[in-house]
Parts: C-alpha cells; structure tokens; sequence
C-alpha cells in the first residue's frame, strides 16, 4: 500500500476530531457506527487523493478507540493505531490541550513517516476476549489482595468476638471474589482449548520450568499469538527487561540498564518466573550462582535469566516442540 494521504482522528468518549492533511478539511463526528460511516464518506469527498492511499491514525484509548477499530477492519479500510505516548510525544511541546489542533498533528505525524508505517491488523476475536478478561482478573485480584491486608490487621488489632459484622462482610467478600476470579481462570481455559493453534503454544509454553499458566496466557494475548513481534528480542523490549546503554560523549557513562518504557505486568510475571527457574530448575540454579559467586549483580543476573526464559518460549513456540531439559541426561 502507498500511502499519499494520512487523516489523523483525537479519540473521546463521546466526538472524535478528524483532521485530513492533504486538504486541511477539519470536521467533528460522533463516537458511533453512524459517525464511522459519516467519517469514510467525508474522507473520500474532501481527500485530494484516492480511497486505497489513505491511512487513519488515531491513540489506542482502549473501548473508546475500539469500535472504531472494529468498523475500519470490516469495511477493509487500512488504519494505524499508536500508543498515546508515542503520540505526546511527537506533539513537541505544546501549551494547553485543543482536540482539533491533535488531530492535525497526529495527521501530520502519520504523514511524515507514511513510507515506515504498516497499517493495524486487529487480533482475533479470541485474542481480544482473552486480553479483556485478563485485564479483569488483574483487577479483582488486587481487590481481594486488598480485602485480604485490611482484613488480617483488623483481626490483629481490633478486640477477639467483636466487629463481627465488619469481618464477616470482608470473609464474604474475599470468598466471592476468589469464586469469580476461579471462572474467569476457567473461561480463559476455555478460550484456549477452543483454538488449536492457542492450545499448542500453551502446551508449549508451560513445558519450560518456571513458566506458569499466567505468564504464558499474557504471552499468548500480548505477542497476538507469537504475530505482532518478530524475535523474542523485540518482545524483551516491550516487556523492558531487555537492557539499553546509557552513555553520551565523554561525561555521561551510566550503567546499561532496562527501560522504565514496558507492559510492567509482563515485567513481574517474568521476575516471578526468573526466581521460580532459579529455584526449581537445576541448570538455572547453576548458572546464577556461578555468576553471584564471581561477584556478579544479583538482579543483573535475574534479569539474564528472564531473558533466557523468553528466548526459550519463542524458540519451542517457533520449532513446535516441547523445550527439554539436556541437562539432567548430562553425565
């Protein structure tokens, strides 16, 4: 696709703001499937270059952004959606907040780098369900994490066979929320077993040791079932335990360190998974306390591990069969 012309669309709950940069038409819509189609008719009209040249670009805003998503992929119009920062960013520096003046510049930005974009290819339904669901789970289980803290200092503190209400209420609760966080966990399943493609990469996931059930549904939902990235690599720096130089000239010489730019759940789940391996696998074990005895960085050395364990996961994923563990069949 040669994209010539680029319309650039600032996303809200309710309008979106359209800016087309071949003509510099401005118009407001609203956030429905009616303002969709009133969106592509104006596109064509007032475009000075053919329908198969143009790309929308708007911000991943999550459902407000979504709807929109889902009718550009079925009426087979190319779009790109971007992350919000990467968008600030491009802005410059900008004083006060205007919808219509983002909407210019996110075109503007779309068409200075129209010959490196590759237009948005939504996941599929199961991939999207998946992710939601996750993003929920995440949410109770912090809530009951919560309900769970207040509840143990308040049996510390308050006097034994009162405030009955009060801690019953919370038993209640926590006892509800696990139930609910256990059919999502099923649902999810689910999902899974229902694709054979998804099913085969979780089996495939799971044979490595230290990577659990979660860690490997975040893969699957996150990686678009090992289609949105490329290498392992890539994905490392997405999940930001990939690490980057930090020096400039002759002054600046700071430690190579991971970015404060990543999917910090992924992050954690790696951490866990990294310690985990540590603990349970022998050959990980080996290698970390060699390193530590050579007067190595602890948390440099975890990080090492998270990455082995990632570049595993892609390599069993990429070869379709189960990792094995050489080292117990070593001498």
């Amino acid at each position: 696709m040669k994209i010539l012309d680029t319309i650039g669309i600032d996303m809200s709950k309710l309008t979106f703001d359209v800016r087309i940069h071949s003509s510099q038409f401005y118009k407001q819509f609203e956030n429905n499937n009616e303002g969709f189609a009133k969106l592509l008719k104006t596109a064509n009209k007032h475009s000075l270059h053919p329908k198969e040249n143009k790309l929308f670009i708007f911000e991943h805003t999550g459902l407000y952004s979504h709807q929109l998503s889902v009718y550009l992929t079925e009426n087979k119009v190319p779009f790109l959606l971007i992350p919000g920062l990467e968008i600030k960013r491009s802005l410059g520096i900008a004083r006060g907040k205007d919808d219509k003046v983002d909407a210019t510049k996110i075109a503007l930005y779309a068409y200075r780098l129209r010959d490196e974009i590759e237009p948005t290819i939504l996941p599929s339904e199961q991939i999207q369900e998946l992710k939601r669901l996750l993003s929920l789970r995440e949410r109770i289980v912090k809530q009951r994490a919560g309900y769970k803290a207040s509840l143990k200092e308040q049996k510390r503190i308050l006097p034994k066979g009162k405030n009955l209400v009060l801690l019953n209420s919370q038993e209640k609760i926590i006892k509800y929320l696990a139930k609910h966080i256990e059919t999502i966990e099923k649902e999810m399943q689910k999902i899974i077993k229902s694709d054979e493609l998804l099913n085969k990469q979780f089996k495939l996931i799971i044979s490595i040791k230290g990577v659990g059930k979660q860690t490997a549904l975040f893969i699957i939902a996150y990686t678009h079932g090992f289609t949105k990235f490329k290498t392992w690599r890539k994905f490392a720096s997405y999940c930001g335990i990939a690490p980057f130089p930090n020096s400039s000239g002759t002054s600046i010489r700071g430690r190579t360190k991971v970015s404060n730019l990543a999917n910090k759940k992924i992050k954690s789940l790696f951490d866990l998974c990294a310690k985990s391996a540590i603990q349970h696998s022998p050959e990980m074990r080996t290698y970390y306390n060699r390193r530590v005895n050579e007067g190595k960085n602890k948390m440099s050395t975890i990080n090492i591990v998270r990455n082995k364990l990632l570049s595993r996961i892609f390599a069993v994923v990429e070869r379709q069969t189960p990792y094995v563990d050489i080292m117990k069949y070593a001498a």
